[in-house]
């Protein structure tokens, strides 16, 4: 069962991701992938809330925990995508965009992971 629940989380993961990265690339140039950046860096506050409130404020049944970090926020995010992106920048002879991509998801993300956790415990 807890399999199904992570299957379905993993769905709604996936098609949110892809919303959110179609959106936002429609409405940016294409200086970056400004889509997979806004993607993973609130798939970082995300699981960062998660799991602070699933450990430290309210425990939650383990298949709802995994299905939400698992399932959801695992298929929301997308590391393959961003390592694809910032290679392909490098290979277009654009190093300064890919280290600008690379250095902005890594700082940003752990930034918003951090918020996460600052806004889970507030609750």
């Amino acid at each position: 069962m807890r399999t199904l629940w992570i299957g379905v989380a993993g769905f709604a993961g996936a098609v949110s991701r892809s919303v959110v990265d179609n959106l936002v690339t429609a409405r940016t140039r294409n200086a970056l992938p400004w889509g997979t950046l806004v993607v993973n860096v609130t798939g970082c506050l995300v699981l960062g809330f998660l799991v602070t409130l699933f450990t430290r404020r309210y425990p939650a049944h383990e298949a709802l925990r995994v299905a939400l970090t698992v399932g959801f926020v695992g298929a929301y995010t997308t590391f393959s995508t961003f390592a694809y992106q910032a290679l392909a920048l490098g290979q277009d002879r654009r190093a300064g965009a890919a280290a600008l991509y690379v250095a902005g998801s890594i700082v940003l993300g752990i930034a918003a992971a951090w918020l996460g956790t600052v806004a889970a415990r507030a609750v």
